[in-house]
Parts: structure tokens; C-alpha cells; sequence
């Protein structure tokens, strides 16, 4: 997110978490701070392999609630930020990919399950839900990985007792870093209506 009145406008839709991408490579990349931060909703800055000293300081210029990673981060990365919120993103594809989280449990407070891609995240695909059944770990986790307008009836199938929320990104834009307020409201209003 970028754009001060897109941010506004999704904010106003009853959302949890907000995310910052501050990877120079990514085209949602936020390159300037912002006019407006989000208040009602925690603030995520998703890094990818960034040095720990200018992440830290993003964190703290963005006052950011949760840090997300999304790279090749050890533990041992990891631990230089305890104290903070962090999600630790794994890209997906069958249940043998789960083994490597194993390493990181009780050391994040989420993982987020995403497609394997070309890029590293925003690849816009699925992948196979039916793989979430071979995840048995301590962590909860988000489920990404090209989430789109027609899949809210699926996401409410979804019965892992892990599965702690959802994250919607590139099917949902007008255009990199700038939602379309009215898929996602149509979204929500499918999810959340019993």
C-alpha cells in the first residue's frame, strides 16, 4: 500500500493487517513514506533478506506492528528480533515443503504458506489447499498464494485449526500497491456472511 486514500478506504473495511512491501525489487515497493498510515489496523513490513540494522530502522520510522520476512532468513535472524511481532513466509508447493518451518516454530509468531513462484511472493497462483492437511506444527499460519475475487466460498472451507487468516494481494489490485476497494468489500462480505 502507497496511496493515501486507498489506504484509507481499505483500512475503513474492518481489516486486521496492512502490509508495507519495502523490497526495492517488488513493483508495491514503498519507496517514500506514505501520507497517511494506517491506525485501526496492524501495520506489516514485508522484507526480503534485508540487512537486520535497515529493517530495524524502517520498523521504527513506519512504527510497524509486525515484521514479515520473506526470504532466506535463519533463525538465528530471526532471534535479532525478538521482541517484535514476526511472520516468516514459505513458499509451497506439496507437504514435504513444510519441513522447513520446523526450524522456526516457537520462533515467529505466524508463517505464511505461499505459492512457488518465479518471485519470491505477488505471483498471483494457487497452489493445491488439499497440501495444508499435511501440516501438523505448533505455529499458526496465514494462507497466501493468489487469492482472488472468486475464492471466498473456498477460503470458508477451510477447517485447518492452524489456519489463523488470510492474505489478499495481487488479485485484488487495480494496479500494483492500489486495491480495488469494491472486489475486496464483496469478498468480505462473502466471508464474514454466515
Amino acid at each position: 500500500m502507497r496511496d493515501e486514500e486507498n489506504i484509507r478506504q481499505v483500512e475503513a473495511l474492518g481489516i486486521d493487517l496492512m502490509g508495507f512491501i519495502f523490497w526495492p525489487r517488488s513493483s508495491r515497493y514503498v519507496a517514500e513514506r506514505p501520507s497517511y498510515l494506517p491506525t485501526r489496523c496492524k501495520r506489516v513490513g514485508v522484507f526480503v533478506d534485508e540487512e537486520i540494522e535497515t529493517l530495524m530502522r524502517i520498523a521504527d520510522d513506519y512504527a510497524l506492528d509486525v515484521i514479515q520476512l520473506h526470504g532466506h532468513e535463519t533463525p538465528a535472524y530471526v532471534a535479532q528480533l525478538q521482541g517484535r511481532s514476526v511472520i516468516k513466509a514459505f513458499n509451497i508447493a506439496t507437504a514435504a515443503d513444510f519441513v522447513q518451518t520446523k526450524d522456526y516454530a516457537g520462533k515467529v509468531d505466524y508463517f505464511l504458506f505461499d505459492t512457488k513462484g518465479k518471485s519470491v511472493g505477488g505471483n498471483g497462483e494457487k497452489f493445491d489447499w488439499s497440501v495444508l492437511d499435511g501440516y501438523s506444527g505448533p505455529t499458526p499460519f496465514l494462507l497466501s498464494g493468489g487469492i482472488g475475487p472468486d475464492d471466498a466460498d473456498r477460503v470458508k472451507s477451510i477447517r485447518h485449526p492452524q489456519c489463523a487468516g488470510i492474505d489478499l494481494n495481487s488479485r485484488f489490485e487495480l494496479s500494483p500497491a492500489f486495491k480495488d476497494i469494491y472486489l475486496l468489500q464483496d469478498f468480505l462480505n462473502v466471508l464474514n456472511h454466515e
